[in-house]
């Protein structure tokens, strides 16, 4: 077989094998993507469950339905399909319609009706709208990292870190107020908003404080290995597209 015949040979085996390399990666991008938007079936809340009231008696009653949700925005988040893990235990706070059912909202019944307040902590209580606190996702026992938006040394409007491990003890029961845009054409909208109670010392407590009365909070729902760097030195208009 001459030089010429073995460098054609060759020259198709390369061909060759990059387009099945093109074709496995391309298939496996379209799967990757697909996974992306594989839904699944939550539980959500129909109508308000009361603190107290069984899982199996809110699903009796028609306040559970399975709503679907993309599988990515659940990543770590302990949202149920079914209640055979808590068909007999009680919601430990109300539920507001609209959230999706954690485990961590219910509990056994002597659980209900007061605070579980750690050690050398004290509570208090946040109002946040549906993204500030991830569309409902914040329940009982979740950990949250805080952040703040407010006024700046220059006066410009500058987001940090406030907080950066805090527990959620509570949610309370979630409430509608009515908000309208900056112009008299916008038409006002009704906005849930819900009550969330942490568990803080006092200097977070402080700092919780001065930020619901001098700016404006957003929740971030914390995984076991979510990276939080509280020395970062925050986000204005004059470094957001940095």
């Amino acid at each position: 077989m001459g030089r010429r015949t073995l460098l054609l040979v060759a020259a198709l085996v390369i061909a060759a094998l990059g387009t099945t390399g093109v074709f496995l990666y391309v298939n496996g991008v379209d799967e990757r993507a697909q996974a992306d938007y594989d839904l699944v079936e939550v539980l959500v809340a129909t109508n308000l469950i009361p603190a107290g009231t069984s899982a199996q008696d809110a699903q009796d009653t028609g306040s559970l339905d399975l709503r679907p949700f993309l599988r990515n925005s659940l990543e770590g988040l302990p949202a149920l399909s079914d209640i055979s893990g808590i068909s007999d235990q009680v919601a430990l706070a109300p539920i507001a319609a609209g959230e999706p059912i954690l485990e961590s909202q219910f509990g056994e019944a002597n659980q209900t009706g007061a605070l579980p307040i750690p050690e050398g902590k004290m509570a208090v209580s946040v109002q946040l709208d549906d993204p500030a606190r991830v569309a409902g996702f914040v329940g009982p026992k979740s950990r949250v990292a805080i952040f703040l938006t407010s006024a700046g040394a220059g006066g410009a409007d500058t987001t940090r870190l406030l907080l950066d491990d805090v527990e959620v003890i509570a949610a309370g029961q979630t409430t509608v107020t009515a908000s309208s845009g900056a112009d008299e054409q916008s038409q006002t909208e009704d906005l849930p908003r819900a009550l969330l109670t942490l568990a803080v010392d006092q200097e977070e407590a402080q700092k919780i404080v001065y930020g619901t009365q001098n700016g404006r909070m957003y929740f971030a729902l914390l995984r076991e290995d979510s990276t939080v760097d509280p020395s970062d030195p925050g986000t204005s208009a004059d470094n957001l597209f940095d």
